[in-house]
C-alpha cells in the first residue's frame, strides 16, 4: 500500500511514514483523526510479520528510495518487531525515528500500560483488528489449520489465553476473536485500546518533522 508521492522541491516539508502493512488502516485513521494532511504513507508487506529478518533490509531500501524521491522527514511505522535491534541500526544509519516498543501489541496498549502487564501476558496470544480481519489468511491457511486442526495443540498449546487488542468497536471483529479463542482452546479477553501510542507518536513526528 502506498499513497506516497514523488515530491517537488517545495514539498520537502511533508512527512512520510514507512509502516508495516498490518497497521496501514490505523495510520490512515490517525491521520484523519488528527488532520495530518501533510502525512504520506507507504507500507512494507504485512507478511513480514512472519519474516522479521526481512524488515530491516527492506526498510533500508525504502528509506533510500524515499530520500531519492525528495522526502527529508521520514518516520518508521514499526516497533522492533522481532528484528533483534537490526531495525534500530537502519534507523540510526539514516537518522530517522521509529515507534517505541517491542511490537505493535505493546504500542497499541501504550508502552506504560504494557510494561505493567507484560509479565502476566507471557502466555497470551494477541490479536488486533487487522489479525481478526485476516485470521484465515494469516493463521488458518499458512499454518494448515483449515486442513489439519490437530496441529492447533502444536502451535498454540503453550498459550493460556487469547487477548484481543481492539482498535475499534466492531461486533463482527469481536465475533472473529471469540471464535478464534474457542477454536484454539484458549481463555478470551478483550481490551479496548484504540490506537494507543500510535496516535501520540504520529502526532509528535508530524509536529517535529
Amino acid at each position: 500500500m502506498s499513497i506516497a508521492r514523488k515530491l517537488q522541491p517545495d514539498q520537502g516539508d511533508r512527512l512520510l511514514v514507512i509502516a508495516c502493512g498490518m497497521i496501514a488502516r490505523e495510520v490512515l485513521a490517525v491521520k484523519e483523526q488528527l488532520g495530518l494532511d501533510h502525512l504520506d504513507l507507504t507500507c512494507l508487506p504485512a507478511e513480514f510479520h512472519f519474516y522479521p529478518d526481512r524488515i530491516a533490509p527492506a526498510m533500508d531500501k525504502a528509506i533510500e528510495k524515499a530520500k531519492a524521491d525528495g522526502y527529508t522527514n521520514i518516520f518508521v511505522g514499526y516497533a522492533d518487531c522481532g528484528t533483534g535491534g537490526l531495525l534500530d541500526r537502519v534507523c540510526e544509519k539514516h537518522g530517522v525515528e521509529r515507534m517505541a516498543g517491542p511490537h505493535c501489541f505493546a504500542f497499541y496498549q501504550g508502552m506504560e500500560a504494557y510494561a505493567k502487564i507484560a509479565d502476566d501476558d507471557m502466555m497470551s496470544f494477541y490479536m488486533t483488528d487487522f489479525l481478526c480481519r485476516q485470521f484465515d489468511a494469516f493463521f488458518m491457511k499458512p499454518l494448515g489449520l483449515d486442513r489439519h486442526p490437530e496441529l492447533i495443540k502444536d502451535y498454540f498449546g503453550n498459550y493460556e489465553k487469547l487477548v484481543y487488542i481492539a482498535q475499534t468497536d466492531d461486533p463482527e471483529l469481536d465475533k472473529v476473536a471469540e471464535k478464534a479463542a474457542k477454536m484454539l482452546g484458549l481463555a478470551y479477553e478483550r481490551r479496548s485500546t484504540g490506537y494507543g501510542d500510535l496516535t501520540t507518536e504520529l502526532a509528535s513526528a508530524a509536529a517535529h518533522g
